[in-house]
């Protein structure tokens, strides 16, 4: 009976993360994706700038990228959300079992990587790039200055989340060692209680 409790308030716990995770994607996948199509729609370019067309073709594909994973994002959060909600809301300790967060596991990390991962490194990259869009005409220097602003805050993106995964999974390793113990421990017990009860039976 302590081991049925012990997995379903494990599943309960995946289930409030995979709900925590699907809301933090959707709510940055929603604000990003809205950034990056206004400052494609407002960003104003004369015929009479001498802008690079590589320069235009990178900004283009910059966006499209950027908007096209946070969409992605925010569709899976979008369909999956709603039936991990229903579930968490109703107080029966069995009612986790109905809930789609341990099949759809693949797609919850697929929308938190994309949303938090992939789709902050091309908001960088799309800051960067419409820096040079928008003063490459005017003045180099501001563009020259804020990528060096953009690439060293890319490089400590990178390394942090490279840093959290991997204490992350630490983590993980760890919790999932000490819970072997136990179980260990338990069967142990188990074995001798029952070598007991047979040398000494009632």
């Amino acid at each position: 009976m302590t081991d049925q409790h012990s997995s379903q308030a494990l599943s309960w716990r995946r289930l409030y993360l995979s709900r925590a995770k699907l809301k933090a994607s959707s709510r940055t996948s929603a604000l990003l994706s809205g950034f990056a199509m206004i400052a494609m729609v407002e960003i104003q370019i004369d015929d009479k700038q001498k802008i690079p067309d590589e320069l235009l073709i990178g900004f283009g594909v910059c966006t499209t990228l950027l908007v096209t994973v946070h969409l992605l994002a925010l569709m899976i959060s979008t369909c999956i959300l709603p039936n991990i909600e229903s579930v968490s809301n109703v107080h029966n300790i069995t009612a986790v079992n109905e809930s789609p967060h341990e099949k759809m596991k693949w797609c919850v990390e697929v929308a938190w990587i994309c949303s938090t991962g992939i789709g902050i490194i091309l908001f960088l990259a799309e800051i960067g790039v419409l820096t040079w869009v928008k003063f490459y005409s005017i003045s180099q220097n501001t563009a020259i200055a804020s990528t060096c602003i953009v690439i060293p805050a890319t490089i400590l993106f990178i390394a942090f989340a490279l840093v959290f995964y991997k204490r992350l999974v630490e983590h993980k390793y760890q919790r999932h060692t000490e819970g072997l113990k136990e179980l260990e421990n338990e069967l142990h017990a188990l074995d001798e209680n029952q070598e007991q009860n047979a040398r000494n039976p009632v």
